[in-house]
């Protein structure tokens, strides 16, 4: 045995020699770099995303691997199209996204679903039951019936390695692209894998097919029988393909299950109950599922969030136990599904003491709080959009009243402000961050100019994707490898939009933010305000000195508490500061009319 450094994972893999060559051994993998492996396995050449968890990390990580060109997107849309047209290249080709950025991708999900593809086209899209870091908890096997695309769903890393490789021979072979549906407990968790090499396979010619890529309405209409003949020889191959498997245990009960839910029946049941285990969720099976029915003395369908599985059994006929005792929201987990299911099971073991909660808060030194600080202060009805940014709405700053989807609080400010007019347009703002602002924000933007509502919108600038995980965007300057890039400049977009009244704030500076942000209230035409200071989690940007608090001068009046900083807490009447927490940035000095906060030495 040796260990052997893999350049492309930048990991220790143990190797062994047989018959002279290196044979890669085992090894632990997250989800999603299993699921990137594959793609690099099967030759994809090109790779676009935009981030969103818990998707991010596959792309991430298969942007380590030199010989795929990957890059983030300015939106999923975009990405799908950028997949699809190296796909109509020839090349294998990737995008990935989280499941409310598969609405975002739709309109070109459907209508490549008609067009079929060249090389191999495979989508990931990742679900987030539970909703740990989404908006809201949709099932994306609905956008797989659909676009009528095929939909495989891994239960382990090492099926999302092998499903990532399988998907673009399946994409190839039906002329379709495929959608690997991850969620949040596959993605982020680890099980073993075992790699292969990569192989490429020969470019497929593009040829010019006018009936087939160009969807006018009469090619279309000669497509879509195309499309539904697909699905029909899919539904045949769902039904001997090896992603769909039974493992037959005790005749008594059966259980149709997939994804995450594999794993918790297989600890509750272990080798008493029979399982249909189910890796391709769009078409589904229906001869496999009739004859394991008939195994079986109870048939009972096990799926996070909406019955899918459970309609289509029901469809064909078969008395199922499903969703009327299971929950339709939420994870499942072992203790759950043995509880539902009357089951006496050894219980899964908890931290022993509930931990103390802790609910998301905006980071020490975040530039957004001192801008929503002031917001708050001028008592501004807020309109909000996706970020970390939308933690403005908990207290103690409850400056946040609205936040729907990426980009819905510039194109809803123009509707507010329309419908109210005077009565909102003078106390009333959008906030969205430079990322969601170029992702999605700039259409409504431009129909605020266009179209001219007096509403002033706030660009959120911390010169990075803060939510996902420091992912660079369109107005960082640099790519996804952090190598130079072309780069928006906000101030001259929005002048090139239309907007005459184009201000730029730093939002540690409260007076200058408030002056700023009353004045573009008072103004009489639209305005976009620029609040702009580095993310302080970013690497290049240097803390300051911690602030320290002087005790004879504090008296207790909490006015440093109304920022909801971290750093800050109150003890036996006075304030404490947090030296590992707190970054010097200042703010809650200009909360305090007795100077009771004071700088520390500059660090080093």
């Amino acid at each position: 045995m040796k260990l052997k450094k893999s350049a492309q994972c930048g990991i220790l893999v143990e190797m062994a020699k047989e018959n002279g060559k290196d044979i890669t051994m085992k090894q632990l993998m997250l989800g999603n770099k299993a699921l990137a492996r594959g793609l690099y396995e099967a030759g994809c050449s090109v790779v676009s995303s935009y981030p969103g968890t818990p998707s991010t990390e596959v792309t991430e990580e298969a942007a380590k691997y030199e010989e795929i060109y990957c890059e983030w997107a300015p939106n999923e849309k975009v990405a799908m199209e950028v997949a699809f047209g190296a796909s109509l290249a020839g090349k294998r080709s990737f995008c990935g996204m989280k499941h409310v950025g598969l609405n975002v991708a739709a309109d070109p999900l459907f209508t490549c679903s008609y067009t079929g593809v060249n090389g191999g086209m495979v989508i990931c899209v990742a679900d987030d039951p539970g909703m740990h870091s989404s908006q809201n908890e949709q099932d994306s096997r609905h956008h797989a019936a659909a676009s009528k695309v095929p939909m495989l769903e891994p239960a382990d890393s090492m099926e999302a390695y092998e499903f990532a490789k399988r998907a673009f021979e399946l994409s190839e072979e039906f002329d379709t692209p495929v959608i690997i549906k991850m969620c949040t407990r596959i993605a982020h968790s680890q099980s073993i894998v075992e790699e292969g090499e990569r192989s490429v396979p020969e470019r497929i010619p593009y040829e010019k097919n006018i009936g087939k890529y160009v969807m006018m309405p009469a090619n279309a209409i000669r497509r879509h029988p195309v499309v539904e003949e697909r699905i029909r020889k899919l539904t045949e191959y769902a039904d001997t393909c090896e992603f769909n498997r039974v493992e037959m245990g005790g005749t008594e009960l059966g259980i149709i299950t997939s994804s995450t839910c594999y794993q918790y029946v297989k600890e509750v049941f272990g080798e008493k109950a029979s399982i249909l285990k189910l890796g391709m969720v769009y078409p589904l099976p229906e001869k496999k599922i009739l004859d394991f029915a008939a195994s079986v003395d109870k048939l009972v369908v096990v799926e996070e969030l909406d019955p899918v599985i459970e309609s289509h059994c029901k469809k064909l006929g078969l008395e199922v136990t499903g969703k009327d005792i299971l929950p339709m929201e939420g994870e499942y987990s072992q203790n759950l599904i043995a509880e539902k299911l009357g089951i006496e099971a050894a219980p899964v073991k908890s931290l022993g003491e509930p931990l103390p909660g802790r609910p998301p808060v905006m980071c020490a030194g975040c530039p957004h709080r001192g801008l929503f600080y002031t917001l708050s202060k001028l008592n501004c009805t807020v309109l909000g959009d996706i970020g970390c940014y939308t933690l403005g709405a908990v207290a103690p700053l409850g400056a946040m009243e609205m936040t729907l989807c990426m980009g819905a609080s510039v194109s809803s400010i123009h509707g507010f402000n329309k419908a109210l007019g005077e009565e909102s347009e003078g106390k009333t703002v959008a906030v969205i961050g430079d990322s969601t602002f170029v992702h999605s924000g700039m259409t409504g933007l431009a129909n605020i100019a266009y179209n001219q509502s007096n509403s002033t919108v706030i660009i959120l600038d911390n010169s990075i994707t803060g939510m996902t995980g420091h992912q660079q965007n369109p107005t960082t300057g640099y790519n996804i490898k952090g190598e130079p890039a072309g780069k928006i400049d906000l101030e001259s977009l929005c002048r090139a939009m239309g907007f005459a009244r184009v201000a730029v704030v730093d939002p540690y500076d409260l007076e200058e933010c408030g002056r700023v942000v009353e004045e573009e209230l008072a103004a009489k035409e639209p305005s976009v305000i620029i609040s702009r200071r580095p993310c302080a989690l970013l690497k290049y940007v240097k803390p300051k000195a911690p602030l320290h608090v002087d005790e004879d001068k504090c008296v207790g009046c909490k006015s440093c508490m109304r920022l909801g900083c971290p750093a800050i807490s109150v003890r036996e009447g006075k304030a404490v500061i947090d030296n590992t927490l707190c970054v010097g940035c200042g703010v809650c000095q200009q909360l305090c009319r007795l100077d009771a906060l004071q700088p520390g030495e500059v660090q080093k």
